[in-house]
């Protein structure tokens, strides 16, 4: 039994999105729970098994599995059929593996900086800046309309997922990738699951 530990309108709302793109809403339960916000609302919810209370966080058979990064990869490694994951042996499978953990050490941390107004040269030498940031991603799609080509995987879900959430930012590459993925069957889907109320 698999199990999704998800909470609406956060960082899990990608997972969900991830689960209808890879056909795979009908073997994964969704458990939603509370989590802190950011506004001072909601609650650690008891019910999570999550060590630190936060969403996503995937139980896979007894097996817990955090963090986006990990989660995405492993769920579209779970379900091949869909195509969202580079298999083992493919001459991309080195490109979209480091897509991945790109996301979770470089991309998420800067646009948290950025967001935060912070500026440190310690930041800036280990991370890299929100422009240079979005500088690689620009070159990665300058030619393709997905980061690995003209393929949507799962690094693409995962990556330009902060961008839908806190808004395109203002370049013509990027913009057009987010656009392209926002208007893919997940992010439809997921956004009315959030949506909708808690079943009874």
């Amino acid at each position: 039994m698999i199990t999704l530990y998800h909470s609406p309108n956060s960082r899990s709302t990608r997972i969900v999105a991830l689960l209808k793109e890879l056909h795979a809403l009908d073997h994964v339960r969704i458990e939603r729970v509370t989590i802190p916000r950011t506004d001072g609302s909601g609650a650690r919810d008891p019910a999570n098994p999550h060590p630190e209370g936060k969403v996503p966080l995937l139980d896979d058979d007894g097996t817990l599995v955090r963090e986006s990064s990990a989660i995405v990869q492993h769920l579209a490694d779970l379900f091949p059929k869909s195509g969202l994951a580079i298999p083992h042996g493919h001459r991309q499978r080195g490109a979209y593996l480091g897509w991945l953990a790109w996301y979770a050490g470089v991309l998420e941390p800067v646009l948290i900086v950025e967001a935060a107004g912070l500026d440190h040269p310690l930041l800036r030498q280990t991370f890299r800046g929100g422009a240079e940031a979005r500088a690689r991603l620009a070159s990665a799609l300058g030619d393709s309309p997905f980061l690995l080509g003209d393929r949507f995987t799962a690094a693409d879900l995962l990556l330009h997922s902060p961008f839908a959430w806190f808004g395109k930012p203002g370049v013509p590459a990027i913009d057009a990738w987010v656009d392209r993925c926002t208007a893919r069957p997940g992010a439809a889907f997921a956004a009315a699951f959030d949506a909708a109320p808690p079943a009874p």
